[in-house]
């Protein structure tokens, strides 16, 4: 007797009845790659589809009823925290490059350091802020645990929050960033400290509003986890230093 083909899925090797798989779901047949499908990914990449605009404008309003809600209750509420970061950073860094305007903080071109790991990391950490602010997160991150450990959130937690409020703290450089490339004003410089003063708003709403306290304790854990980033990164750089001597 003549054995019957039986199909099988391509992702789980299941017996498959259908177009799509009964266990895993997956589709037999895939869409021929064309335009509707790069936009459709482009889309998935920059989370439009979930509410990019949305979620700005929440951060901006309501960053701690919005950030609270998405840490305990839905978490499909706001574009992922780490997408969101990347890409208003990216958003920074190609306005930055593309404008010319300066960061006015982060400028370390005025140290003949170039010849050493030192002056390499610190140049790499003023030309690429958008990108060194993801890392400078982590040691903000930490200060606050020091800061509001009395608070159940644990590191991870607090990196959410960081993630949605410096994200929108790139937004705001590249906006006065731009204003200042149009205009031909020095707006960044002091603008910046607005965008600084919109993270310790935010971070202060976020654990307890009610409590000035909590917006000092922001702004401590701000300025602690920046030195504390420049100086590991000086300190990294010492160590290549010394080593490749």
């Amino acid at each position: 007797m003549q054995e019957q083909n039986i199909n099988k899925c391509h992702q789980c090797n299941s017996e498959l009845f259908g177009e799509f798989c009964a266990e895993c779901g997956f589709s037999q047949e895939l869409k021929r790659i064309n335009g509707q499908f790069i936009l459709s990914e482009i889309g998935s990449v920059l989370n439009f589809q979930k509410g990019i605009l949305f979620t700005i404008k929440e951060l901006l309003l309501r960053p701690s009823l919005s950030i609270r809600r998405f840490v305990h209750e839905d978490r499909n509420s706001l574009v992922k925290p780490i997408s969101f970061i990347i890409l208003c950073s990216l958003i920074y860094i190609i306005l930055q490059q593309s404008l010319g305007f300066e960061d006015g903080y982060m400028s370390y071109d005025e140290l003949d350091w170039e010849k050493h790991a030192i002056g390499i990391i610190m140049n790499w950490i003023s030309n690429n802020y958008g990108f060194a602010n993801i890392l400078m997160a982590n040691f903000i991150a930490l200060w606050i645990k020091v800061f509001f450990r009395k608070y159940d959130y644990n590191f991870f937690e607090i990196l959410i929050v960081l993630y949605f409020v410096m994200g929108i703290q790139m937004l705001m450089f590249s906006f006065l960033g731009t204003l200042e490339s149009i205009s031909g004003l020095s707006i960044l410089d002091k603008g910046s400290l607005a965008a600084i003063g919109y993270v310790c708003w935010a971070i202060g709403q976020f654990f307890d509003k009610r409590k000035k306290m909590n917006y000092l304790k922001a702004l401590l854990s701000y300025f602690l986890g920046m030195i504390s980033f420049i100086v590991v990164a000086i300190g990294c750089g010492a160590l290549i230093d010394f080593f490749i001597k």
